[in-house]
């Protein structure tokens, strides 16, 4: 496919060597724990992708990178899907260095990332159900020097591999010792704060989490921190925000996270597409197959662009969302329609159909979910701004 041909390209010419080195490896291996898949990423300067060239990255813009991760999802799911996190973690990076909250240290540690290929682990609040997406899912205590954190995030990508940890954190603000971020509850106050640890750090450990075979590659098992020390100098305060609103550097990083996840599936059901599309069937049902996966594709080219110039409020977040929705619900037409079309014999032939099947649907289980923002994107529309729950 036309799309499919210029992914593969586009990744090429940022990752050169990258999809070889997967075609190489069957994607049994290449989805499990363990896969050599993180080390050829990193070998073919993959932590670098989106980090603008000033910073010494490979400078992908949005579109570039949706393109580049659509190529990597249709080879390994698991390999877009876990380094989604690091690129997401990456941009908040950027975003803080070229902000004015900027501390002075975040150009170093994007340079440093880029020069060395460090993978960055997102422990942002995710999958945790009943529990806000702005929630931290860690806990501080100001003492010396700093705060002693504790909390966990599970599941986390990239866990095994991660050189780095990025988390939001709530501090205790000088009237209290912390409430979850939010400001309400038992009158105590926090501030946010984005705290960026290297995996040696006492008390970081990691334990078994993830016990399904699907995207079992992305390493995604739970971090944990124990009275872990953080210095002062690696927390990077970020603007406050009314209760449930993402001040512009969350929003950022949401547009990035919501394109590059919904990327990661796009290629996954693309490479199922592909698969069909050399049956014999009529040029009709071809047709519509193709037709499902570009309009998703065409909806998160659409956010690529929004952020690529530079829209990164509350208007720009909810249009964004809309088109992941949509292009969730066009890639699982796209998907049952390959299926169908490679049959019975393809499916009992190769675990990979039932497999990228599998795969492609859970885009539906990273946040916000639909029934969640289903409200605030009512009040929306209506004038409000966009609070997510």
């Amino acid at each position: 496919m036309r799309s499919m041909d210029h992914a593969r390209e586009t990744c090429e010419a940022f990752l050169p060597g990258l999809l070889d080195k997967l075609d190489d490896l069957p994607l049994s291996e290449l989805e499990t724990p363990g896969s050599p898949a993180l080390d050829h990423f990193r070998a073919c300067g993959g932590p670098g992708l989106v980090i603008p060239t000033r910073y010494h990255g490979g400078g992908a813009d949005p579109l570039q990178a949706l393109a580049v991760v659509r190529a990597v999802g249709a080879h390994s799911p698991s390999l877009a899907v876990a380094t989604t996190m690091h690129h997401f973690s990456v941009a908040t990076l950027f975003t803080l260095a070229d902000s004015v909250q900027r501390s002075g240290m975040e150009w170093a540690l994007l340079e440093g990332i880029a020069e060395q290929s460090l993978l960055v682990a997102s422990g942002f609040a995710e999958g945790r159900p009943g529990q806000g997406i702005l929630a931290p899912t860690v806990r501080a205590e100001a003492v010396d020097g700093g705060y002693l954190v504790n909390g966990s995030k599970k599941p986390c990508s990239l866990s095994a591999s991660m050189d780095l940890l990025t988390a939001s954190v709530a501090l205790p603000t000088k009237d209290g010792d912390g409430d979850g971020g939010d400001g309400e509850g038992d009158g105590d106050r926090t501030e946010l704060a984005v705290m960026l640890l290297p995996r040696p750090t006492e008390g970081i450990s990691v334990h078994p989490f993830w016990k399904s075979w699907a995207l079992a590659g992305a390493e995604s098992d739970e971090v944990r921190l124990t009275d872990v020390f953080v210095d002062e100098q690696l927390l990077m305060r970020t603007a406050a925000a009314e209760p449930g609103r993402l001040d512009e550097l969350q929003t950022t990083g949401f547009l990035w996270f919501e394109l590059l996840i919904s990327a990661s599936y796009l290629g996954a059901a693309g490479a199922l597409v592909e698969r069909a599309l050399v049956r014999q069937h009529s040029t009709s049902d071809r047709a519509a197959l193709v037709m499902g996966l570009e309009t998703a594709n065409l909806l998160l080219e659409g956010v690529a662009r929004m952020l690529r110039d530079g829209e990164s409020d509350d208007e720009a977040l909810g249009k964004a969302l809309v088109a992941r929705f949509a292009a969730q619900d066009a890639l699982g037409d796209a998907v049952r329609r390959a299926v169908e079309m490679l049959g019975g014999t393809a499916f009992i032939a190769s675990s990979e159909v039932a497999y990228l099947a599998a795969v492609s649907h859970a885009l539906g289980f990273h946040p916000p979910s639909r029934a969640s923002f289903a409200a605030p994107y009512l009040e929306h529309v209506a004038g409000s701004p966009l609070r997510l729950a």
